[in-house]
């Protein structure tokens, strides 16, 4: 009975390192954070990425992404605003968390949405907009999504999928939102505003639809518990009943920030 209690000791101790990374690597891939990026768990699959964006109007400003993890892959929504916090985020993901980033898919033509592509494209990985956002790309200074669609693109991480949808104008005319049934979260980017939020820069805004848009999309996506905007916290659909008032026909002459 003693041998047996010793060998059983002895094997709980020649485990005990791989329970330990075991245990860290569950804490890691809870959250991370650094000077310029910070990663946080929302969901079982879903992370909210923030980096930060210098202004002139608003200073520096937190800017929301998102990232789809299932298995050993990775979707990433919007890049962080810089490539070289794009670098570290890549980096982090591809050799801390030990996944295959499988595509980015790009919010709208803005540079808190596309600012870091290029370091995306240097690894070889694919990018998506809708085509308007080729179309209304920032120039010779920052890359263009790759491949563009018109309505609605199915993309697959793992063996989950995400569906990333234009519905219609708001804060640009590309700006589109991207659902994760599973764990029914939306990404709506600058096209959702956080709750107390300003209504922001309008300078490519459409007005006139915005807050139509936005009744659009509650109705395609009634189920949708957790909406990520483009700046400020994440929340549930309340933020989505924000923005429409925000942008109702009768408020927007009202262009308080």
């Amino acid at each position: 009975m003693r041998n047996r209690m010793q060998l059983f000791k002895s094997k709980i101790l020649l485990l005990l390192p791989l329970l330990l990374s075991i245990s860290c690597q569950q804490e890691i891939i809870q959250s991370y954070t650094s000077e310029n990026l910070e990663i946080k768990k929302i969901s079982e699959h879903c992370y909210v990425h923030i980096t930060y964006l210098e202004t002139e109007e608003y200073g520096r400003v937190a800017c929301n992404g998102m990232l789809v993890v299932d298995e050993d892959e990775v979707l990433v929504f919007d890049t962080p605003t810089s490539e070289k916090v794009s670098r570290e985020l890549l980096d982090f993901l591809e050799n801390d968390w030990n996944k295959k980033v499988v595509g980015v898919v790009i919010n709208h033509f803005h540079v808190d949405c596309l600012g870091g592509l290029k370091s995306f494209h240097d690894k070889g990985i694919p990018s998506y907009a809708q085509s308007k956002t080729l179309e209304l790309s920032l120039g010779d200074e920052y890359a263009k999504p790759q491949q563009g669609f018109q309505n609605n693109l199915e993309l697959k991480v793992g063996d989950e999928k995400v569906l990333n949808t234009f519905i219609g104008p708001g804060h640009t005319e590309d700006n589109i939102v991207s659902y994760f049934a599973a764990d029914h979260v939306l990404f709506g980017g600058c096209f959702v505003k956080s709750l107390k939020a300003g209504k922001g820069n309008l300078a490519d805004a459409n007005l006139l639809e915005w807050s139509n848009s936005i009744e659009k999309t509650k109705s395609q996506f009634p189920n949708a518990k957790i909406v990520i905007p483009g700046h400020g916290d994440y929340g549930g659909p309340e933020l989505l009943d924000y923005t429409a008032k925000m942008f109702e026909l009768k408020k927007i002459k009202k262009l308080s920030f």
